[in-house]
């Protein structure tokens, strides 16, 4: 990253004025080295007047300005579209040095949140802003998820390890889950045996990547297609969720987390209506069916708890 400062944004720009200046066939003088983003010695003397010169000092500086908060915002926002194999995505990348992840579901009164508009868009009165939300699993007719649901540290619903029908019981089935200062995903199994205290847990399935192998029920020759959406963990701590943005299958969207976000592991959330992303910067809006269990990621405050 350049080490751009305010005053090597204004010297810069003063350079551009007098060469705008220059152009119209006004004397220009330049004495030392060529201009630089970054200037250690600089000396610098335009023959205008001196209303002229401010004028193009101040649209010089605006415009350096505002292409500079450009830039700057579009790295901090999370969210962005891909494209892997011909099909559409849309990626939101999470570092939890930068981010705060919450799961939501009911509200104190006890009624679902249901939509993910409808979620706080602030976190615990500060002004930390929500940037985007997705669904986090499946869930019942009441909107009670169907496994495993852990909100700040408290179990709301137990692990689900019954056989059954349906995309959660196509094992193997996974947790996504944060402890501490560690995200990660992994098979129901496991994710029992290692006796983890989650900071925030959900369950869904299938699984769709484990340990680097697509999931062994997936067939790349499969034409059922539905809009999906995921989530992974990179080697270095990354959280990556992924919505597509039409239809695809099992196997294509399994290999988009293995090979084109390098996940090692990955679990689908739910497909569908169901699949639905709350991004203001990219302009979606949410879910139009009620949703059970929900993510939400905001900015993180320097020093403050996950």
């Amino acid at each position: 990253m350049l080490d751009v400062t305010k005053n090597d944004i204004i010297l810069y720009s003063v350079v551009v004025a007098c060469t705008e200046w220059r152009k119209r066939g006004r004397q220009f003088f330049f004495r030392g080295r060529e201009p630089r983003l970054t200037v250690h010695c600089c000396r610098l003397r335009c023959d205008m007047p001196k209303a002229t010169t401010i004028a193009f000092l101040l649209a010089a500086v605006g415009t350096s300005l505002v292409a500079h908060s450009s830039s700057a915002l579009a790295q901090s926002q999370p969210c962005r579209s891909i494209e892997y194999e011909r099909y559409a995505y849309t990626i939101c990348e999470v570092d939890l040095h930068k981010h705060t992840v919450r799961l939501y579901w009911k509200r104190s009164d006890g009624t679902p949140y249901a939509y993910l508009s409808a979620l706080p868009r602030t976190l615990d009165g500060e002004v930390r802003r929500l940037l985007f939300a997705t669904n986090a699993g499946m869930f019942d007719p009441a909107l009670k998820p169907v496994g495993l649901y852990v909100e700040r540290g408290r179990e709301l619903v137990h692990v689900n390890t019954m056989s059954g029908y349906g995309n959660f019981h196509m094992k193997p089935n996974g947790v996504f889950y944060i402890s501490a200062d560690r995200a990660a995903v992994a098979e129901t199994r496991a994710f029992l045996k290692q006796r983890t205290r989650a900071d925030l847990a959900t369950q869904s399935g299938p699984m769709l990547v484990i340990n680097g192998r697509v999931h062994p029920r997936f067939d790349e020759r499969s034409t059922s297609l539905k809009a999906r959406n995921g989530v992974g963990v990179r080697a270095d701590g990354k959280v990556i969720f992924a919505i597509s943005q039409g239809e695809v299958t099992f196997d294509a969207f399994a290999r988009l987390f293995r090979d084109g976000l390098n996940c090692p592991n990955a679990l689908f959330l739910d497909g569908g209506s169901t699949s639905s992303l709350y991004a203001p910067s990219l302009n979606r809006v949410g879910n139009i069916l009620s949703l059970g269990p929900m993510l939400a990621v905001y900015e993180r405050n320097r020093g403050a708890s996950r």
